[in-house]
């Protein structure tokens, strides 16, 4: 009996949500029948409202066909011309006219192949493209739009010129600058490498500035020679190894430690 009352139950409230849903459905059956459609336009398939149909465009709450012209096709977006011209035409006026490659050019791998671009071994020079001339002792860059000297060699007046590298020298590659620089234990003066004099106690420094040596621990340099330090009473040679400081609680004055 008590199977008989549940099943009797669920009929009931399956029968009281048909009633609930069928006005909401309703109303929606009917904003769908009531929805004007102007011609080649179409429902949204999301919100409310219509759309116009590939081709078409919203003017004054009608769709308007998209003029295209020749050598053009449609652009599925909302914005702009809603067309594009196909590759190897551009824009001009609200047509797609023909763009013109000369010769030794080709048109720019672009998705719009609105332009062109001169070929390897050739420069764009007032909308033509003619050809680079490589110097002796040069090379075409990378890109191939200009050329590049040779190593050892620098550029003068459109040519490639040798660079003249010094006794106890050698080539760098840097484009500013001699082209060359000393080897270890010499200096670059008046475009020769002449070598670096070490005084004893002392020993080579790979640097461009100063006299290239340096004194080792326990000495510092008095002109061209390296001296021994005079660590001062209550003092020790300090980080640098050239010079002394006071221990603490002392400070230096007047070239000894004494107490603050």
């Amino acid at each position: 009996m008590s199977k008989i009352r549940q099943a009797f139950a669920i009929s009931i409230h399956s029968l009281v949500l048909l009633a609930l849903l069928a006005p909401a459905q309703g109303v929606v059956s009917a904003e769908n029948d009531t929805l004007e459609l102007p011609e080649n336009a179409r429902a949204k398939s999301y919100g409310s409202g219509w759309e116009c149909e590939r081709g078409y465009r919203e003017a004054k709450g009608a769709c308007a066909a998209i003029k295209v012209p020749e050598n053009a096709y449609l652009e599925n977006t909302s914005y702009g011309s809603g067309w594009e011209c196909n590759r190897g035409f551009r824009k001009v006026d609200g047509a797609c006219a023909s763009i013109e490659t000369p010769a030794n050019a080709y048109l720019t791998n672009s998705p719009y192949g609105n332009g062109w671009k001169c070929g390897r071994g050739y420069r764009e020079v007032n909308g033509a493209c003619p050809p680079i001339r490589v110097p002796p002792n040069a090379y075409l860059n990378t890109s191939g739009d200009r050329w590049k000297c040779d190593r050892g060699y620098r550029t003068a007046d459109e040519t490639c010129v040798a660079i003249k590298v010094p006794a106890n020298g050698f080539l760098t590659d840097t484009s500013y600058g001699s082209g060359w620089a000393c080897d270890h234990g010499y200096r670059a003066t008046d475009g020769t490498c002449i070598a670096i004099k070490v005084p004893l106690n002392g020993y080579l420094m790979d640097s461009s500035y100063g006299p290239g040596w340096r004194c080792d621990r326990g000495y510092q340099a008095v002109k061209n020679a390296c001296v021994t330090v005079n660590v001062a009473e209550n003092a020790h040679l300090d980080s640098s190894g050239n010079d002394w400081e006071c221990n603490r609680p002392y400070r230096k004055k007047q070239g000894k430690c004494t107490l603050p």
